[in-house]
């Protein structure tokens, strides 16, 4: 299984190492398309710085024909005015004439603007060639130095595509010889819940023996074992210790002085995580003036949660301190308590293992500030490691005091208090050490030309509490090193043994320490006689007979029960046969009466004859009556019984429907009251919270106001030296002056 879960471990990195590959390659495949849309677009700057060289080429060769012409013709202007020149110097004395004077001039006016218009034309043709050329030799390097990147960026493309390749063919590999192996393990796994099943059913056949040995050993104990004599020794099976009440008066001493340890403890505590989410607001930088960093945004909110995980440690162990009394039985199989402080104390690390990360980082963030020295680098960096080393002290605090709260798993508590003996001073040790380089790292700051005097005061304030949390630690320490004997001592257990004390011996203990003091209480009272053994077991053997006699006559009142509910089924039966008697009694008088009618009536034959038939038709009208009165009485007995049958639904409909209503308002009330206790409850913790704040907030103003006073007098102190120095001064200048003077 280890090696499956390092092949497992070993593929999830080798999964997120080819997602975060895969991951870059997408962003080099983004830059290379990026480099190469740009050398796209440096090519077509590069056709356009073409297009307009060849178009000023060819506005050149324009102008060079052009000034081939004007070169021509001011060579024909030249040969003209040799001409001229020559003829006019064979005329001798003849004076030109006025038209080829003014012909004269306007050639010359003319060469010289085409002359003009040359040389400017040269100077423009000039600067745009050495334009075009800086403007090529530019975009010629430009894209050389894109190429060359662009093959770099090909290269790790092609580099990345070929270890991408390798590796999922790794990771292929991997996962085969995974499958395999879960195929394997699986199979394995089948094995061992077949045998685990085994072993679960042989369990089960071993606590149903177990269970019905139990049940035959009650059994017996219960029939055979009727009275526990404790007047000797070898009739009683738990051996309870005598009440030490000299031990329970120390040991709410010593829990009454670890308590006000404990809150000067936690008053430290509180006092510099609050400083220490001030100075995140201050350094490196201002929250009154620039926005800090989320790294320390975060940092700062936990920071300021602080109360809520440390503010629990004095309350659960001032409920310690007042669950131990005269009264009870302090060891640590029954302190309760102590395992509350155990879980607040797991949750404060929980938080200082939360914040850790957070202090570490601002630490580097102030390394990185533009003015942190190379010795106030050093000084984090220790204070890096104080800051690692304390939290690991906590939680090994937290790990004996949680071995303590559960102390049916010790085997020797004495070692475990030795070891958090030893643990507290390391956490002293620990503390004092990250105060000396706290303490130097604040003398480094103030050297800073930058520093704050809202630095300097929460530095101070927080130096302060790393005062008193180091005196606090080092007290609790020697406390605790002090009373180390009185720990480990057994100040309860049985006589003979060396067992620790049960909680069912301490309630024995505490029950039998009740029984004594009321007995010392009413010692001239009238007592009742203590029962002699023989009475208790023939008063047991009566109380016997009489459950006995009480079951018999139960199931005599149960056989009762049943009778009379035979007997009224029978009566109603015989109810309704005297009904029906009664009701053919009359039927057969009134049958009677009018055959006596008839009979007296007769006379003759034919009439002997008539009363036959009506004879007989009466007893058919009778029959008939009968069942007609059978059938009412049915009728109204089933009308009765459906009346109270719908009596009995509309009840039943009403109560379940008020059932369900009180039952629906039951739950409504349910939700509201959970709903207003949890309201209640964020109400109380806003409330302490909001306290706790308060109290923070006060204390640390008092002490920036204590430290700002002291600061005024100080300056007031330096102020009246300078004025008494400068009267001094003054003094001293007007007694010069006037030397002076009179020399």
């Amino acid at each position: 299984m280890a090696n499956v879960t390092d092949l497992q471990t070993k593929y999830s990195k080798l999964a997120q190492e080819y997602s975060k590959l895969r991951a870059q390659n997408q962003v080099l495949k983004k830059a290379v398309v990026d480099e190469q849309a740009n050398c796209v677009s440096l090519k077509d700057q590069l056709k356009q710085r073409d297009q307009s060289l060849r178009k000023q080429e060819q506005e050149m060769d324009s102008l060079s024909f052009r000034n081939q012409q004007l070169a021509k013709r001011v060579e024909l202007l030249q040969e003209e005015l040799a001409v001229c020149e020559a003829k006019g110097k064979k005329g001798k004395g003849d004076s030109p004439s006025q038209h080829a004077l003014e012909t004269k001039n306007v050639f010359d006016e003319d060469l010289q603007k085409k002359i003009e218009e040359n040389e400017r034309l040269h100077i423009q043709f000039y600067e745009a060639d050495e334009l075009h050329k800086r403007q090529e030799a530019q975009l010629r390097a430009r894209l050389q130095e894109l190429e060359r990147e662009a093959e770099q960026h090909q290269d790790a493309v092609n580099g990345l595509n070929t270890k991408y390749t390798d590796t999922i063919e790794r990771l292929h590999s991997d996962k085969a010889r995974l499958e395999l192996k879960t195929q394997t393990m699986e199979r394995e796994a089948q094995e061992c819940r077949m045998r685990a099943e085994d072993c679960q059913q042989q369990l089960r056949r071993c606590q149903t023996e177990l269970s019905r040995q139990v049940k035959q050993s009650s059994s017996v104990i219960q029939e055979k074992v009727p009275f526990n004599d404790t007047k000797f020794v070898h009739y009683n099976s738990l051996n309870v210790p005598p009440h030490n009440r000299r031990h329970q008066l120390k040991a709410r001493d010593v829990v009454g002085q670890a308590l006000s340890f404990i809150q000067d403890l936690v008053a430290a505590l509180l006092n510099f995580h609050s400083y220490t989410e001030q100075r995140v607001h201050i350094y490196p930088r201002d929250s009154s003036i620039e926005p800090i960093s989320a790294l320390n945004q975060k940092f700062s909110q936990y920071l300021h949660e602080n109360a809520a995980y440390v503010r629990p440690l004095e309350e659960s162990f001032l409920q310690l301190h007042q669950s131990i009394t005269e009264d009870t039985v302090t060891v640590l199989e029954t302190v309760v308590k102590l395992k509350s402080f155990a879980d607040h104390f797991s949750s404060y690390v929980q938080f200082l293992k939360k914040i850790l990360p957070y202090q570490l980082k601002s630490l580097e963030e102030e390394c990185e500030a533009p003015l942190c020295t190379a010795a106030l680098t050093a000084k984090n960096q220790e204070l890096h490691g104080d800051m690692k080393r304390v939290t690991s002290m906590f939680e090994k605090l937290q790990n004996y005091i949680n071995v303590l709260a559960l102390p049916s798993k010790l085997a020797s508590t004495s070692a475990v208090f030795t070891q958090l003996a030893g643990c507290l001073h390391s956490l002293h040790d620990a503390i004092k050490e990250m105060s000396k380089h706290y303490n130097q790292k604040a003398g480094l700051e103030q050297e800073l030309p930058t520093v704050t005097q809202k630095l300097l005061t929460t530095s101070e304030c927080l130096l302060g509490s790393l005062g008193s949390l180091t005196s606090s630690t080092g007290k609790i320490a020697t406390f605790f090193s002090n009373n180390l004997d009185f720990f480990t001592s057994p100040a309860y257990s049985p006589k003979g043994s060396t067992v620790a004390l049960s909680p069912l011996q301490a309630e024995t203990m505490l029950a039998n320490k009740k029984k004594a003091s009321a007995y010392i209480s009413a010692i001239k009272k009238p007592r009742p006689q203590s029962v002699p053994y023989s009475e208790a077991l023939s008063n047991r053997r009566i109380l016997t007979s009489s459950t006995e006699s009480r079951e018999g006559l139960t199931q005599q009142v149960q056989q009762s029960l049943e009778k009379i509910a035979r007997l009224e089924q029978e009566k109603e039966h015989w109810l309704l046969e005297a009904q029906l008697g009664k009701v053919r009694l009359e039927k057969e008088n009134q049958r009677i009466a009018d055959l006596e009618a008839q009979l007296a009536a007769a006379e003759s034959t034919a009439a002997g004859k008539e009363l036959t038939l009506c004879t007989s038709l009466v007893s058919v009208g009778d029959e008939e009556s009968r069942e007609q009165l059978i059938k009412t009485h049915y009728m109204a007995r089933v009308g009765e019984l459906t009346t109270q049958l719908q009596i009995s639904d509309s009840k039943a409909v009403h109560f379940h429907s008020e059932c369900r209503a009180l039952a629906k308002r039951l739950a409504i009330a349910e939700k509201s009251r959970e709903s207003l206790s949890e309201d209640v409850k964020r109400a109380n913790q806003n409330i302490t919270r909001l306290q706790d704040e308060l109290t923070t907030t006060k204390r640390s103003y008092e002490d920036q106001l204590s430290m700002m006073s002291d600061h005024l007098c100080s300056m007031n102190e330096t102020l009246s030296k300078q004025r008494e120095e400068i009267d001094t001064l003054k003094l001293g200048s007007k007694g010069n002056a006037k030397k002076n003077k009179g020399r």
